[in-house]
């Protein structure tokens, strides 16, 4: 059985979403953020080095990354109905949707959450770089969802779990206004069954709620 290593609030969600969609067997060890850092419990630097969530053990071996995380369950139990195949014209755009998540889209985000909980303001670079950066990105995405229910191939894919986490938080505390596709997109994502079931599991194991 798979395990889930899952802090509140967290990148786990896309794993914990993935798992349900997926309706493999699996059980969640839960993991609760710091009330006043809001950082990740020392208990999860018992499960893996790098202290940080998800961590999923799976056949012996523990496994970080979302984005990893990700590509190997959908390799392992859904390959044919979770990603295009690897000889198709959609197979590269799916792998940029992947990681385009994480190594573009989360860094301004990011700084924008960092700089505003150090109380860092009127940084005219640091303010002005994440302004510019983040219109960018969310612009050309918003260009890329126009009209779609998901992002590659019109297809529920591995992609849309990845992109899940940023959007539908964003959309969540209505930051989209500029962006009516990507809003419509997540709300979608959020909308789906399996999507619901996991947020249904998220609240029950999210101390800090209530």
């Amino acid at each position: 059985m798979i395990r889930l290593h899952h802090l509140n609030q967290s990148r786990s969600l896309r794993t914990l979403w993935l798992l349900e969609e997926l309706g493999v067997a699996y059980e969640i060890v839960s993991h609760q953020r710091d009330a006043t850092t809001h950082l990740a419990p020392d208990s999860l630097k018992a499960v893996h080095p790098l202290g940080k969530s998800p961590v999923i053990e799976m056949d012996g071996q523990l496994y970080a990354e979302s984005g990893a995380i990700t590509e190997l369950l959908i390799e392992r139990f859904a390959p044919k109905r979770l990603r295009p195949a690897t000889d198709s014209s959609d197979y590269g755009t799916y792998l940029q949707w992947i990681h385009f998540a994480e190594s573009s889209l989360m860094l301004p985000l990011l700084l924008e959450l960092f700089t505003k909980k150090a109380g860092v303001e009127d940084n005219a670079f640091l303010d002005g770089y994440i302004s510019a950066e983040k219109h960018r990105l969310l612009s050309y995405l918003n260009d890329e969802v126009k009209d779609k229910a998901f992002i590659v191939g019109n297809k529920l894919s591995g992609a849309d779990f990845m992109l899940s986490f940023d959007l539908i938080m964003l959309a969540k505390r209505h930051a989209l206004a500029d962006y009516p596709h990507i809003e419509q997109y997540a709300l979608q994502l959020a909308s789906l069954d399996s999507y619901q079931r996991s947020m249904r599991l998220e609240v029950n194991y999210d101390q800090s709620i209530g």
